[in-house]
């Protein structure tokens, strides 16, 4: 059965028509209204931003849902979780600064910012999910406490993924490191010795001392690494790589279980938003935003991560793609950006295991407010 996506473009020619005023029509017409209760404490997941990266969502954006939660008489709270791999969101206390001065601070937004696995990533809950990959799942505990939740995300590319909307938004983005390991654990990246210039970069980089400078060649300790990926794209020379036609497919499947356990126990309680602007080649957690593929489309609501990223990935390929960004090919109307991006990589197998284990459905009916 199809499911309903509410989609507003981005014109704009009287106060109605702000993006604010449509963020909050979305959240209305999308029926977001139902999936809370009064008194609800609510999480807003969201992408703070690692520093240097500008890609992330405008916290005045994320203020128009925070009012529309306040206003059913919810306690909505703005959230993420620590990263992996090292960086300005590794513990709660940089992430927290990195949040405040990317403009999430509580006179913006108007709620709280929670760090949802702790100072250290060490505050965790193990949600139950029977899959293949995994037979339980750990998530932030302040994501999993939440009685509701409203998931939005920055539609962009992904090096290993392919993409990044709501799938990944819950999967990575609600796991504590340890659940964030679990996942990557299926990518093994290894040093291409031709290719390496012996920089040191993926050295200076690697949180856990698995790379190593052996004379002029980088190595990496297999036993060691966590699977993180900032080695890869720390490197100049492209260098060092993974088994992409066998460990990507599982990485995914373990990607969505991952995204599958974040909703666990709040079936009919979680909404999602993507927002199709700057849709960069990569995450944000990178600290840069590179150019984007396609122009700005607009902003989407469903009750379905599945078919929300589905009907914004279509919504991406529809656009001729931008010859001055990191597009490989591909750059015309119906092709599609994201293989144009990282040919490697079909991220539209995240789409299809979340239909396969019920995360979602891939048809969607696309509604226009």
């Amino acid at each position: 059965m199809a499911s309903e996506v509410y989609f507003a473009d981005l014109r704009a020619r009287n106060p109605q028509d702000s993006t604010i005023s449509k963020i909050q029509r979305l959240f209305d017409e999308a029926g977001f209204v139902e999936l809370l209760g009064s008194d609800d404490l609510t999480a807003i997941k969201i992408h703070f931003g690692e520093y240097g990266n500008d890609g992330y969502i405008n916290p005045v954006f994320v203020r128009q849902v925070v009012e529309k939660i306040r206003g059913v008489g919810a306690k909505p709270f703005v959230t993420d979780t620590n990263t992996l791999y090292s960086g300005s969101r590794h513990n709660a206390v940089d992430h927290l600064t990195t949040a405040i001065e990317h403009g999430f601070d509580y006179s913006v937004v108007r709620a709280p910012l929670i760090i949802s696995d702790g100072l250290k990533s060490q505050n965790v809950a193990e949600v139950e999910i029977g899959q293949k990959h995994f037979k339980s799942v750990k998530i932030g505990s302040d994501i999993a406490a939440a009685d509701s939740m409203i998931v939005m995300s920055h539609f962009k590319g992904h090096i290993v993924a392919g993409f990044g909307g709501a799938v990944k938004n819950l999967a990575m983005g609600c796991a504590p490191a340890a659940g964030k390991k679990e996942q990557h654990f299926r990518t093994s990246p290894h040093v291409v010795e031709e290719k390496c210039i012996g920089c040191g970069k993926c050295v200076e980089v690697c949180p856990v001392g698995a790379a190593s400078l052996v004379g002029e060649v980088s190595m990496i300790e297999p036993e060691v690494c966590i699977s993180c990926g900032q080695c890869m794209e720390a490197c100049p020379s492209n260098a060092i790589d993974i088994d992409w036609e066998h460990d990507i497919p599982e990485f995914l499947e373990c990607l969505t279980e991952y995204a599958y356990g974040a909703v666990k126990g709040k079936e009919g309680r979680v909404g999602y938003i993507n927002f199709l602007l700057k849709v960069t080649p990569d995450c944000d957690c990178v600290p840069w935003s590179d150019a984007p593929i396609v122009p700005d489309i607009g902003i989407l609501a469903s009750k379905d991560p599945v078919a929300l990223d589905q009907a914004s990935y279509d919504l991406v390929n529809r656009q001729k793609g931008l010859v001055s960004s990191s597009l490989h090919f591909n750059h015309e109307a119906g092709a599609d950006k994201f293989r144009g991006a990282w040919p490697m990589v079909d991220g539209t197998y995240q789409l299809e295991y979340g239909e396969k284990i019920g995360l979602g459905s891939r048809e969607y009916k696309l509604v226009e407010i």
